[in-house]
């Protein structure tokens, strides 16, 4: 794959994946996520998300949402921990239309207040939502028990009591001491020459005014292993265990998104899908996940199941566990795990949103981006030995955090 890249002089960067394919997808990605809020802020990097669509100082909400949609195109964005992202996938020839689009709402919109008021109410009804989803919920709850007190643990969706305080003001501070263009990607799959495509990146970009980031995120330290329940009456009951993780710089992290992928990843054989689901039928839904931010990260396995089989549930997990900290894997079951997880990236980045996304947050992380046969070869390289050191690490029992809803 030949990367190609860009930056400008306010320091928003461009990388850039050439492809045939008539429908080309493209983002802007900012390092600024729900983490960066001050308290009484909680809630306000994603109300921006939304808020961004409403209105810019040459168009209305309508207009923006018609900009795109008339030629058949399709604008979304998300909110994460640390951050942002508008992206969209439309023909090709549509390049300058979504990125003049683009550079509008970014940096022109004007919040109206109107609107302010009525995607509150939007994000409220969001947040009861996941309220009424304790599979959801408890992924919220256990990242606030593990990360407590600190802006980590907080939901990305912000919070009852803060979200209808948020004022017009805040919202326009946030966007210039947060959305710092040194901090921006433009990232983008298609089938468009650089030379083009940079014409049209700095036609859009290059006079955005330069707001360069001034702030460090708060480090999280302090963790304490707690087990916890809650009276949810729930039909079943919700279990989480977990613990804190690498970091995304942290060398180990890709030994334990293997790790992850052999406990209870997205494939049927996964050593807990077969254990609590296909031999006991115990459990529907079970599933484990590992988030690296910056300077932490955290590891969880979630799983639901009828009360009368919780105790047994909770046992089959746990002698998993033992079983990857105590028994190193053979050749042939290790090299299966990491054939399986290499097929599932590959089938990952034949879808080219995808791997638009996956460029962007890369590149916006590190600054560059590892081939496909890059990863393979790291895949590759994890030993028996590594992969048991860092199942001792991650899944000591006396480490482990839990949050049940019952």
């Amino acid at each position: 794959m030949d990367f190609q890249f860009h930056t400008l002089p306010n320091g928003i960067r461009l990388i850039h994946l050439e492809s045939s394919s008539k429908v080309a997808h493209c983002g802007l990605f900012v390092n600024t996520g729900s983490r960066d809020e001050w308290q009484d802020e909680h809630g306000i990097a994603h109300l921006i998300e939304h808020l961004i669509f409403k209105g810019t100082k040459k168009r209305k909400a309508f207009h923006i949402l018609s900009r795109m949609e008339d030629v058949g195109g399709e604008v979304n964005a998300y909110t994460t921990k640390e951050e942002t992202c508008i992206h969209a996938s439309f023909l090709k020839e549509y390049y300058d239309r979504f990125l003049e689009l683009l550079s509008d709402i970014v940096f022109n919109s004007t919040f109206p207040e109107k609107a302010i008021e009525t995607e509150k109410e939007v994000v409220l009804d969001e947040i009861n939502s996941y309220k009424d989803s304790p599979s959801e919920q408890i992924y919220d709850d256990f990242e606030d028990q593990v990360f407590m007190n600190h802006p980590l643990g907080r939901s990305i969706l912000g919070s009852r009591e803060c979200l209808p305080k948020l004022t017009r003001n805040q919202l326009f501070g946030f966007i210039t001491t947060r959305y710092n263009t040194n901090q921006m990607v433009l990232a983008s799959v298609g089938s468009i020459s650089f030379p083009k495509l940079i014409k049209l990146f700095e036609k859009n970009f290059r006079e955005m005014p330069t707001r360069l980031r001034d702030f460090e995120r708060k480090p999280f330290d302090g963790y304490k292993p707690l087990q916890k329940e809650v009276e949810m009456n729930t039909n079943q009951v919700h279990i989480v265990f977990g613990n804190l993780a690498y970091n995304l710089n942290d060398e180990r992290r890709m030994i334990l998104h293997l790790l992850t992928n052999i406990l209870a990843g997205p494939g049927m054989i996964s050593r807990l899908n077969l254990a609590l689901r296909e031999k006991h039928g115990y459990s529907y839904n079970v599933e484990s996940n590992y988030s690296p931010y910056t300077d932490s990260g955290i590891f969880s396995v979630y799983f639901s199941t009828d009360k009368e089989y919780v105790k047994r549930c909770i046992s089959l997990m746990m002698k998993e566990f033992e079983v990857m900290k105590e028994i190193r894997m053979g050749d042939i079951q290790l090299k299966k795990a990491k054939q399986q997880i290499i097929g599932q990236l590959a089938i990952s980045v034949e879808n080219l949103e995808n791997q638009m996304l996956s460029l962007g947050k890369s590149y916006l992380v590190y600054g560059k981006v590892d081939s496909m046969e890059t990863i393979y070869k790291k895949i590759e390289s994890i030993t028996s030995a590594q992969l048991r050191d860092v199942a001792n690490e991650i899944l000591d029992k006396d480490k482990l955090s839990s949050l049940i809803f019952k």
